[in-house]
């Protein structure tokens, strides 16, 4: 259950969550397999089981954190396979009958043609992890993409009604990020040896680096030549490491032996107690985190 992409939101006002309550709020909507005739679907499941049934728990409470997972359904309906059975239908119908059928007839036709195939088509499945910190009033979306974490945020708002949440961090931050390599890197942080810099110009070039020395006078020409840090590889307490960019989300997360080890005593035999204790140490490591950064890039003053 461990993330390894974070899409960070603080709450704009207090928010709570009645335990209570919370299934009867999620089963607005649980996930169902597309119909016949759909060719997506999404909804939520239990997270630790990815249960779907009708008195699944579509939510996982450890603590003071709630753990929601998204699963989405689409049928995998190639674009190639439908244009190839629309142009085979096309020629016939010009061959039979002399004239060109048209743009018109040519769209209704595509859509008869995937009505007809959906039912056939196979299914591929993906799943969208997040967790609520009612402690710390944050929440944390397993995403790449605001596209993706947005998705996310749209249902559970139609399960829970209000979900006052904004990004972490209001502005970018590459003038912070940018410090770490000209001064000291605050305490905690550890700079590894990738990064990526951008200048600020609309048309300004974009220079990436692994394995490389980011104390060398080749990098920090391109610091001196007005170029920002976009992205840059950190390792936090020896705790964990990602790659963090200049919105604050958070890249390629991965944790220290150090704490994978803290949980190796129960047997994965037991998946429930163990994905349940993975999951309270996933969450005070991520709190920590990520109340260090509001503190190092000084949030509370937005």
């Amino acid at each position: 259950m461990w993330f390894k992409n974070l899409k960070l939101y603080r709450f704009t006002q207090a928010f709570e969550l009645e335990q209570n309550a919370l299934q009867s709020m999620m089963q607005a909507m649980p996930f169902r397999h597309c119909s016949s005739q759909e060719i997506s679907s999404m909804g939520f499941v239990a997270p630790i089981s990815g249960d779907a049934s009708d008195d699944a728990q579509l939510f996982h409470w450890a603590g003071d954190a709630v753990w929601f997972r998204l699963k989405r359904e689409e049928k995998i309906l190639p674009s190639s396979v439908v244009n190839a059975e629309l142009a085979e239908k096309v020629s016939q119908i010009e061959q039979e009958t002399g004239t060109p059928v048209g743009k018109k007839v040519q769209k209704e036709m595509k859509e008869d043609i995937i009505q007809t195939m959906l039912p056939r088509a196979f299914a591929k499945h993906g799943f969208v992890n997040a967790y609520i910190s009612l402690s710390e009033q944050i929440m944390v979306v397993d995403a790449s993409s605001d596209g993706s974490a947005e998705v996310l945020l749209a249902c559970l708002r139609k399960c829970v009604g209000s979900l006052p949440v904004v990004p972490f961090a209001k502005s970018q931050q590459q003038e912070v990020l940018t410090s770490w390599l000209l001064k000291d890197a605050p305490e905690g942080i550890e700079l590894l040896d990738e990064a990526e810099f951008k200048s600020p110009a609309d048309d300004g070039g974009i220079i990436r680096c692994k394995h490389q020395d980011l104390d060398a006078d080749e990098i920090l020409a391109h610091i001196q030549a007005g170029k920002w840090v976009q992205k840059i590889a950190i390792q936090y307490k020896e705790r964990l490491s990602c790659l963090i960019t200049e919105d604050l989300s958070i890249k390629r997360l991965k944790f220290t032996d150090l704490v994978i080890q803290e949980n190796e005593d129960i047997s994965k035999e037991d998946m429930h107690a163990r994905l349940d204790a993975d999951f309270t140490l996933f969450v005070s490591e991520i709190d920590a985190f990520v109340k260090d950064l509001g503190a190092i890039f000084a949030l509370e003053e937005d």
